[in-house]
C-alpha cells in the first residue's frame, strides 16, 4: 500500500475522523469567538451611543472600527499589579476560570447541521462535541465555572469591595441557576431529547420552540442576563456601590480577561438561546434538515450567526435601557418570581407531554396562562406590601 493510500484509509476511520473534525472545529470556533470580541465591544459602544442619541467611537479607523484594537493595545501596555496581601495563585487563576466557563459552553452548540464531504466515509457534524448523551445538562454543569472565577477573584484580592462582589456573585448564581435548569428541562420535555442537535432537528421539522414556549424563553432569557452579569443584573461589579466589585484590584490583561469572559459568555448565552428556542441553523424554505455540502453548511452557519448577533443586540439593548436592580429586588425576583414560574411551567410541560399535546396550541396557552398568573400574583403581592407600608407610616 502506498503512503498516500495508507493515509487516506487512516483518515477515513470513524474515530480519527471524529477527533480531527472536533479539533479543527474547536480551533475555528475559538479563533472566530476571540476575533469577534473587539467588534462586539465596538458594537456595544455603538448601540449605547444610538440609544443615547450620540455618535460613539468614530475617530480611530473608518467608522471607529479600530477603536477596540487601540483600547486593547493600551490595556496590554499598562502595568500589571498584584496587591501585596493578595493570594497570588488564586488571584492569577480567577480570570482564566472566567474565560474557560464562558468558552466551554460552545462545545455542544450545533453550528451548521451535518456536512457531507465526498472523500470521507461518513458525514461530519458541525459541532465540537456531537452525540453527547447528557446534552444540554452539560450547560448547567459548566456554566458555574465562570462564577467560580468571580468568587476566587473577590476572595483572592483580600479586599473589602471585591469580597462583597464575590458574595453577590455567589448569591446571584444560586438564585438564578435553579430557574435556568428548570427552563432547560421544560425544553427537554418538549423535544423529547437531551442532545442540542436533536432539539434543533425537532424544531426544523415541527416549528421553533419559542412559538410553543414563549414563557420558558422569557425565563431562560432573564436567567441568562443574571448568569452573564449583564445589566440590570450586574450586582457583583456595581460601580456605584462597590467601586468595581470583584475585579477592583485587577489591572492590565487580567482585568481585560474578566471582560473578555463576559463577552464570551454573551456569545455562549445567545448561541444557546438560538439553539433551544429559535431553531438553531434552521430557516424555513432555505435550510432543510438533511445532510448538505459545503455551500449548504456555510449557509446554515451564516443563518445561525445572524440569529446570534440579533440576540446579542437584545442583550445590549436591555443593558442600556433598564436601570440596575437593588440586590434585595434581585433575590426576590429570582426566588419569588422566576422559580415558581419555572416550576409551574415544568409541570405544565410534563402533563402536556404525557398527554401527547406537547407540540400543540395547548402548550402556548399553558405558557401564557402561567406567565399572566405568576406576574399577576407578584403585582398583587407588591401592591399589598406597599399598602401595608403606607398604612404603617401613616399610623
Amino acid at each position: 500500500m502506498s503512503r498516500r493510500n495508507w493515509r487516506r484509509g487512516y483518515i477515513r476511520t470513524m474515530e480519527t475522523q471524529f477527533l480531527v473534525s472536533s479539533v479543527v472545529l474547536a480551533i475555528v470556533v475559538v479563533a472566530v469567538t476571540m476575533g469577534s470580541l473587539p467588534f462586539l465591544i465596538l458594537m456595544e459602544r455603538k448601540v449605547a451611543a444610538y440609544i443615547q442619541d450620540r455618535l460613539g467611537p468614530n475617530r480611530v479607523g473608518p467608522w471607529g472600527l479600530l477603536q477596540s484594537f487601540a483600547d486593547g493595545l493600551k490595556i496590554f501596555l499598562k502595568e500589571e499589579v498584584i496587591p501585596g496581601k493578595a493570594d497570588g495563585p488564586l488571584f492569577v487563576l480567577a480570570p482564566a476560570l472566567a474565560m474557560f466557563g464562558a468558552m466551554a459552553t460552545l462545545a455542544i452548540i450545533p453550528f451548521g447541521g451535518v456536512l457531507r464531504v465526498p472523500w470521507l466515509e461518513s458525514p461530519v457534524a458541525v459541532q465540537i462535541a456531537p452525540g453527547l448523551d447528557i446534552g444540554v445538562l452539560y450547560v448547567v454543569m459548566i456554566a458555574t465555572a465562570s462564577v467560580y472565577g468571580i468568587i476566587l477573584g473577590g476572595w483572592a484580592s483580600n479586599s473589602k469591595y471585591p469580597f462583597f462582589g464575590a458574595l453577590r456573585g455567589a448569591s446571584q448564581m444560586l438564585s438564578y441557576e435553579a430557574p435556568l435548569g428548570l427552563a432547560l428541562l421544560s425544553v427537554v420535555l418538549l423535544a423529547g431529547d437531551l442532545r442540542p442537535e436533536a432539539i434543533v432537528a425537532r424544531q426544523a421539522a415541527e416549528g421553533w420552540f419559542i412559538l410553543y414556549q414563549p414563557a420558558v424563553f422569557l425565563v431562560f432569557l432573564i436567567c441568562a442576563f443574571a448568569e452573564a452579569n449583564r445589566l440590570p443584573f450586574d450586582l457583583p461589579e456595581s460601580e456605584q456601590e462597590l467601586v468595581g466589585g470583584f475585579h477592583t484590584e485587577y489591572s492590565s490583561m487580567k482585568f481585560a480577561m474578566f471582560f473578555l469572559g463576559e463577552y464570551s459568555h454573551l456569545i455562549g448565552s445567545s448561541a444557546l438561546l438560538v439553539t433551544l428556542f429559535l431553531g438553531g441553523w434552521h430557516l424555513p424554505y432555505l435550510t432543510p434538515a438533511v445532510e448538505g455540502g459545503i455551500g449548504q453548511t456555510l449557509l446554515k452557519a451564516a443563518i445561525f450567526s445572524g440569529k446570534v448577533v440579533v440576540m446579542i443586540f437584545v442583550f445590549m439593548w436591555v443593558r442600556w435601557t433598564l436601570p440596575r436592580f437593588r440586590f434585595d429586588q434581585l433575590l426576590r425576583y429570582g426566588w419569588c418570581g422566576l422559580l415558581p414560574a419555572s416550576l409551574v411551567l415544568l409541570c405544565v410541560s410534563g402533563v402536556l407531554a404525557y398527554l401527547g399535546l406537547a407540540r400543540t396550541v395547548w402548550m402556548l396557552v399553558g405558557n401564557v396562562a402561567v406567565l399572566v398568573g405568576v406576574y399577576g400574583w407578584m403585582y398583587l403581592k407588591e401592591s399589598r406590601s406597599a399598602a401595608a407600608t403606607d398604612a404603617a407610616q401613616a399610623g
